[in-house]
């Protein structure tokens, strides 16, 4: 167990939350820096305090912070946020109240601005982004359609997520199906998985369509990246294509919590958790997010 200095604080792990975007640190290609090996895995964490040596924390408090893949973790005042005592269940701090919420939010409202009427198709869409997203742009109206990768998922999609239909990746032809469920155009494409369904759905744009590029979970273990679409399909579809970095939007999120906690209380709001016991379980864990197998937000309980 380590030792907190001055001014430090000591914290043990609760919650790990495990996310896609490791296997790019693994590879060394994230903007976050790379994890070689002899490092401790980095991940975010709702951990509480056990020894305080500053003012501002106390014993038996829950906070936020990148406590990574292990048991203890020593902290500057600084790198803590507090968990609200209404988040409840305090794992919901790193879900749908979390930095998966707040990079659903910031895609489909802030960057986006999704609109009523808009179709709006979301690859993953049982997955922790993905399910707030569908959520979220359901909830202003918007038609959405997901991809998933089993027919209980795509159930759970329509069924739970609102979605108004839902594609099987491993059963269906996604870009025809596409161009069925979408016989105008897709308004708006939040892209969390790149590779062949980022190519179908720029095919099947709307003009003047958006594209929201936010995550790389087909490319994540490929030694190269598959070339993205074609710049003159884009030009001729007038598309507007951003890239969605959560960190950028971290000023902000008391602003969205402040948006979506009275909706996650009134059940308006869910994530469905998928929950694995002991941190010694988080490699398995973390395999089966990156083959697909994980049903909702993965989250390891310490």
């Amino acid at each position: 167990m380590p030792e907190p200095g001055a001014g430090e604080v000591l914290c043990r792990t609760r919650y790990l939350s495990l996310d896609p975007y490791m296997r790019s640190q693994i590879a060394g290609r994230h903007t976050s820096g790379a994890v070689v090996p002899g490092d401790v895995m980095n991940g975010e964490t709702v951990s509480e305090v056990v020894r305080s040596n500053v003012t501002s924390f106390s014993v038996g408090q829950l906070v936020r912070c990148m406590g990574g893949w292990q048991e203890y973790s020593v902290h500057v005042a600084s790198e803590l946020s507090t968990v609200a005592d209404n988040i409840d269940p305090p794992s919901y701090a790193l879900s749908v109240l979390g930095m998966t919420g707040l990079t659903a939010h910031a895609g489909m409202i802030w960057l986006a601005r999704v609109c009523a009427g808009e179709c709006v198709v979301i690859p993953a869409v049982t997955g922790g982004v993905g399910s707030i997203a569908a959520q979220l742009c359901a909830a202003r109206g918007a038609r959405v359609i997901g991809i998933a990768g089993s027919g209980e998922k795509c159930r759970y999609a329509i069924e739970t997520l609102g979605a108004a239909d839902c594609i099987d990746r491993r059963s269906e032809d996604v870009e025809a199906r596409l161009g069925k469920l979408c016989p105008d155009g897709i308004n708006v494409y939040f892209d969390l998985v790149g590779g062949s369904i980022l190519h179908a759905a720029c095919r099947n744009l709307a003009h003047y369509g958006r594209v929201v590029l936010c995550g790389l979970m087909a490319e994540y273990n490929r030694a190269d990246r598959t070339p993205g679409p074609a710049p003159g399909l884009l030009i001729g579809k007038r598309a507007v294509v951003s890239g969605l970095v959560v960190y950028d939007y971290e000023p902000r999120r008391d602003e969205f919590i402040r948006e979506c906690l009275p909706l996650v209380v009134q059940s308006k709001l869910t994530q469905r958790e998928d929950i694995t016991v002991g941190l010694a379980n988080a490699p398995a864990a973390f395999h089966r997010l990156m083959s697909g197998q994980n049903f909702g937000k993965v989250i390891v309980k310490a």
